[in-house]
């Protein structure tokens, strides 16, 4: 195999070529065998009017940084040779390519829609260059989902959702039981296909960042830096030292944010309602604070293009740390609380449990791959800047279930104080914001970037000035494409009644999913 590699101009190793169809199945191959891993899988339609622009795309992750491999289609073909026996989570991924741009991988073991519940026609593919905007489309119809069934003594089915209590979005859950213990659980996402990629097409490359921090709201800080550094990286744009310091103290006050609320709920879950309470009066004097410096509850809007919109002053930075000082103790004390409260740790203990082994096969990534000994950390592992002079601790874990992925949260709570406090004392002074020039030609760029949930990744294609600076295509990746099918595997075994508490240990994106 002999794949020419182009490094893209990104703080982080960045590479990207193109394959011929047997070079695509030993690249895979290759990284399989060296303890790589597949990062995410989407196709584009780069032509207008015609299919002979369609092209799949692989991310993988290797030792040495990001590889991005393409595979153009012929004219008229659709077909390309199935990941999913190197990579099993790659299923889904080759599956929703499938509903948006009708590319199917070939001698796939399961051909049925991810994305299209019905909403549009089986021939109709959004993400076509020549694919119209329509708001209903009268002949399609809700399609009757094969849902694998289990056979055998005693066994029943007990469906839940798609619509579920209070705001979280529509997700299908059906459990295969004997009694009240899980057989098997299958998954239908998807219910809510928002057009998000489609609409990326049609913004300014320079106003598109902001579509990108809405694409899961919890992650509005990880998305939005990850589309910027595409952009950057497209146009080689460097980053001011003080916007880059003051992006990453976003992105761990995110990472503090979600983790309270999880460790909240999480109590709640095992029927421990004060550690709701306190965790959830923490996360609200967290969000406060936010408003109060950078304008914004969840920081949103405020990593733009070249830099930051929101500067940290004197007095914001005072009040952040003590803030820090103050939830640190808080959280300590919590800490204890749940270490030494004995029926919460019959609840946590063994509960969901996601082996190494397992964890390895199935692709598990972020928080809940490192509660299952998946040492993997983008800050530890190709740290850009600033976290290159942080020194990050990677919080990690062997045991796999929800005592050890709330071991994971405690721990990466206070590394990220940890380093909050370092990043407003190591603040340089200067500018916050530099302007980001669009070049004369095609381009293309990614970001890369730890999220609280893990890692999130943005490609970019942009076209020329002759068409405006166009965004041809804008692919963004939740780690949740990962973890959703390990979650199936985790309840397995399990009490009905733990789901709750399995499903919010891994708190996937439904918004992140869903594009």
């Amino acid at each position: 195999m002999n794949i020419e590699l182009q490094a893209c101009p990104a703080p982080l190793p960045i590479w990207r070529g193109s394959a011929l169809r047997d070079e695509w199945i030993s690249a895979a191959s290759i990284v399989a065998q060296s303890g790589g891993r597949l990062v995410s899988l989407w196709g584009a339609d780069r032509q207008h009017n015609d299919t002979s622009g369609l092209t799949v795309y692989a991310a993988y992750a290797i030792q040495q940084g990001l590889v991005i491999l393409e595979l153009p289609l012929a004219a008229g073909a659709t077909a390309y040779p199935d990941l999913a026996t190197t990579f099993p989570f790659a299923g889904r991924m080759q599956r929703a390519a499938t509903d948006l741009l009708g590319i199917v991988p070939e001698a796939t073991h399961d051909t049925r829609p991810w994305l299209n519940h019905g909403a549009w026609p089986a021939d109709h593919f959004p993400l076509r260059q020549n694919a119209f905007a329509q708001a209903q489309f009268p002949d399609s119809a809700l399609n009757d989902y094969a849902f694998v069934s289990v056979q055998g003594d005693g066994v029943h089915e007990i469906p839940v959702g798609p619509v579920h209590a209070g705001i979280i979005e529509p997700g299908h859950f059906r459990f295969s039981i004997v009694g009240e213990k899980v057989l098997r659980l299958e998954e239908r996402l998807g219910y809510t296909h928002k057009g998000i990629e489609k609409r990326f097409t049609q913004l300014p490359a320079l106003e598109a960042h902001r579509l990108a921090g809405r694409v899961s709201g919890d992650s509005t800080v990880a998305y939005a830096w990850a589309y910027c550094m595409a952009l950057e990286s497209a146009t080689d744009c460097a980053v001011p030292e003080r916007a880059r310091g003051l992006r990453a103290l976003m992105l761990e006050r995110e990472r503090v944010a979600n983790h309270l609320g999880d460790l909240g709920a999480l109590g709640n879950d095992a029927a421990l309602a004060f550690g709701l309470a306190q965790f959830s009066r923490l996360r609200e004097d967290w969000l406060r604070a936010s408003l109060e410096t950078f304008g914004h509850r969840l920081t949103m809007d405020c990593v733009v293009p070249g830099g930051v919109a929101r500067d940290l002053d004197g007095a914001g930075a005072q009040q952040l740390n003590l803030q820090c000082d103050n939830i640190e103790r808080e959280v300590r004390l919590l800490r204890r609380i749940y270490d030494e409260h004995a029926g919460l740790q019959d609840r946590f203990t063994t509960t969901g449990r996601v082996t190494p082994a397992l964890a390895a096969q199935l692709g598990l990534t972020g928080l809940a791959g490192r509660a299952s000994g998946q040492a993997r950390d983008l800050r530890c592992d190709h740290a850009w800047a600033p976290y290159d002079t942080l020194a990050v601790k990677m919080a990690t874990h062997r045991n796999g279930d929800v005592a050890a992925r709330v071991t994971v949260r405690f721990e990466e709570v206070f590394e990220s104080l940890r380093l909050i406090r370092a990043l407003i004392s190591g603040l340089p002074a200067g500018a916050t914001r530099t302007d980001v020039r669009l070049p004369a030609d095609a381009t293309f760029g990614a970001g890369w970037v730890e999220g609280w949930r893990g890692e999130v990744l943005v490609a970019l294609e942009l076209e020329g000035a002759a068409n405006q600076h166009r965004i041809r295509r804008c692919h963004c990746h939740d780690p949740s494409w990962q973890n959703w099918p390990v979650l199936e595997h985790a309840v397995i075994g399990n009490i009905v009644p733990d789901f709750p508490l399995i499903n919010k240990s891994f708190n996937l994106s439904y918004s992140g999913h869903d594009l």
